[in-house]
């Protein structure tokens, strides 16, 4: 295929459809553009040649991969993970690269070979590692802020294999020369870069944005990204140094979040291609022909990198349990492993038959890493017999915390919205338990005398240990939709009449966690807009208490527990004693009660001054139900009323 536009498009389509499938079972796109290069590539069906043009178009994948990964560099966040990033990550890159080059020596291929397959090895994926470490809620817990320290410093360390591995082409005789050479010439090329860059890019950058042009501010900064990237090339560099250098000035200045969302499609089609480019150079009948060598490879590489990491981080850790965590979390191979490789294959340091085995064992160890990752916790406990004392102290810490608390709520996790949660609670003398992953919010806390303890709160032993069955409400204060759904579950199968109440960014997941039993869903977008319509209509004039009945009617529809409240509550409630204040009860109907098999109008709970303001049933929620409903065992009743008034209702229903 000669032409570039029918190259273009056959990437196009078929990466389309793969990132489809990739999004529908949950995977990393990254993996979808690998197939998509191992099936069209030359060695499968053919349809596009491993040609110049495909490489150019992988080259500018690099370019702004490297760009994306200078934006993030920033030096306050290196000061504040010093002793991870330069201490862990800085030993875990130098032992994996001096391990791999000695084995490599030992199997009696050239040194320079090994030192190149030490930097690929080095590198773990920062895509797929930081996808499953979200999606679980472990970027906050010890082995997650030890893993995201560790590729903070392989995505830095990318920089100066980028220079060393073309220099190791050179003759024997000359290569120290050319790796001194080379290095005077990048530090000459970067210190230029980043002295006068710095006084210059805030400036040009202002005057840019003053012309209040989208058009112009993106042109800008595909100017400046492949203009430096052609500044470092023609200094004898690599393309991908320039660009990292470019982001690196551009994140010292304001613009730099609008600059990460105007380039972001830009990079991530063209690292899609460039995983393309990758996987079109596996050829399939030399892996088949070579897969004991493959599977070898493989092994050896996660053993080999899990090791070291698990061995590094007890080092500076001093748990196991931590230590095997990081070590699964960061064995696989890296994107930037992939840079390296094309580097390294380009320099002709590597055999071509070498390079297919490492490139098929790279592939298959990012298949691998999620499910690592997944089954973490089944392999420390069998690895680790300190994991059991360890998760034992814990629990035991957790229900000291917990012990005299009845009738509390228990806040899962304890970050702004924790915090605020637990300020009101305070305030009105209710007590809590708060479950938090944040070692420094927990010590922050404790330190103010308030009752959070460090604990995953997905975890049902957790939520157990906190008192779960005789705590009166529960509130998830974090937005994850996959822990949410845990504790929900945990909750449903321990105590499924427990009210909880769950917070989320939008409104796009509120009916499935409804389904799954959360009693509220307070969606921050919805409540957002609340307030912005309410500050709104005071400065259009609306009268104040037309603006809070607004208010009201609107949280009313919204939830349920509001709605009779706000249908009877004046604009003004005056100095009205709190026992006399409408409140929220919920109550689980078990077999023997009384109200199984009777109708709402039969039980007349309206006659109290009660109302049903929901019923939950098997997890399916309704609200305002109908009076000749029959209520079953296991329906959860949401009442409204004064508290005697609940007592009498309890009473009834638990009488009949």
């Amino acid at each position: 295929m000669d032409n570039t536009l029918q190259l273009v498009l056959v990437l196009l389509a078929v990466a389309v459809l793969v990132v489809v499938l990739c999004r529908m079972w949950n995977l990393p796109a990254m993996l979808g553009y690998l197939a998509v290069g191992i099936v069209i590539g030359p060695h499968a069906l053919g349809w596009i040649p491993d040609n110049p043009q495909a490489r150019h178009l992988g080259e500018f994948g690099v370019v702004f991969l490297m760009f994306s990964i200078g934006l993030e560099f920033s030096l306050g966040k290196l000061r504040s993970m010093q002793r991870t990033v330069f201490g862990l990550g800085g030993a875990q890159v130098i032992l994996t690269l001096l391990g791999v080059a000695g084995a490599v020596m030992v199997l009696g291929l050239d040194w320079r070979a090994g030192v190149a397959l030490g930097g690929i090895f080095a590198m773990s994926s920062t895509a797929i590692v930081s996808k499953m470490l979200v999606e679980r809620a472990e970027l906050s817990a010890p082995h997650g802020q030890q893993i995201m320290g560790v590729l903070l410093f392989q995505d830095l360390a990318v920089v100066p294999l980028l220079i060393i591995i073309p220099a190791l082409a050179s003759s024997p005789g000359a290569l120290t020369m050319t790796l001194v050479l080379a290095l005077i010439k990048a530090a000459i090329v970067l210190l230029a870069l980043l002295v006068f860059g710095q006084r210059l890019m805030r400036p040009w950058f202002h005057l840019v944005a003053q012309q209040k042009s989208s058009e112009l501010f993106m042109l800008n900064v595909l100017l400046i990204t492949l203009g430096l990237a052609y500044l470092t090339e023609l200094a004898g560099l690599s393309l991908a140094l320039g660009a990292f250098v470019a982001g690196m000035l551009i994140a010292e200045t304001e613009y730099r979040y609008q600059v990460e969302d105007d380039i972001k499609p830009f990079r991530d089609v063209l690292m899609g291609l460039f995983f393309v480019t990758i996987g079109m150079l596996l050829n399939l009948g030399e892996m088949f022909a070579e897969f004991g060598w493959v599977l070898l490879v493989l092994l050896a590489l996660l053993l080999f990198k899990a090791g070291v990491v698990a061995l590094l981080v007890r080092r500076f850790e001093g748990d196991w349990g931590v230590a095997i965590r990081s070590g699964l979390g960061l064995a696989q191979a890296g994107e930037f492993g992939f840079v390296l490789l094309t580097e390294a294959f380009d320099a002709q340091l590597l055999p071509h038959a070498a390079a297919q085995i490492v490139l098929a064992a790279m592939l298959l160890s990012m298949l691998v890493a999620p499910f690592l990752i997944q089954h973490a916790e089944i392999i420390v406990r069998r690895l680790s017999p300190d994991e059991w004392m360890g998760r034992a102290m814990q629990m035991h810490q957790i229900a000291v915390q917990s012990m005299g608390a009845e009738g509390h709520i228990i806040l899962c996790g304890y970050g702004r919205s924790g915090q605020a949660l637990g300020k009101f609670l305070s305030q009105e003398g209710v007590s809590f338990v708060a479950l938090e992953l944040d070692s420094r919010n927990v010590r922050q806390a404790v330190a103010a005398g308030e009752t959070v303890v460090y604990g995953d709160a997905s975890k049902r032993e957790v939520l157990l240990a906190a008192g779960l069955l005789r705590a009166k409400t529960l509130v998830i204060t974090y937005a994850d939709l996959h822990s949410a759904l845990k504790i929900l579950h945990h909750v449903k199968a321990v105590r499924p009449g427990l009210s909880v109440v769950v917070r989320t960014t939008d409104d796009s997941n509120v009916e499935a966690l409804r389904q799954a039993g959360a009693a509220e869903v307070v969606a921050e977008v919805l409540e957002g807009s609340v307030m912005l319509a309410s500050q709104a209509l005071l400065l259009a004039g609306v009268p104040l208490n037309r603006v809070i009945r607004r208010i009201q009617e609107n949280r009313a529809r919204r939830y349920s527990v509001f709605s009779g409240y706000f249908r009877t509550t004046t604009d003004s409630v005056g100095d009205a004693t709190d026992s006399f204040q409408p409140r929220i009860l919920s109550v689980l109907l078990a077999e023997r009660d009384g109200a199984v098999g009777r109708s709402l109008d039969q039980l007349d709970l309206a006659g109290l001054h009660v109302e049903v303001n929901a019923v939950r049933r098997h997890n399916v929620r309704g609200s305002q139900p109908a009076g000749d409903m029959v209520l079953q065992a296991g329906d959860v009743l949401m009442l409204q009323g004064q508290p005697m008034a609940l007592a009498e209702a309890e009473k009834r229903l638990r009488e009949g």
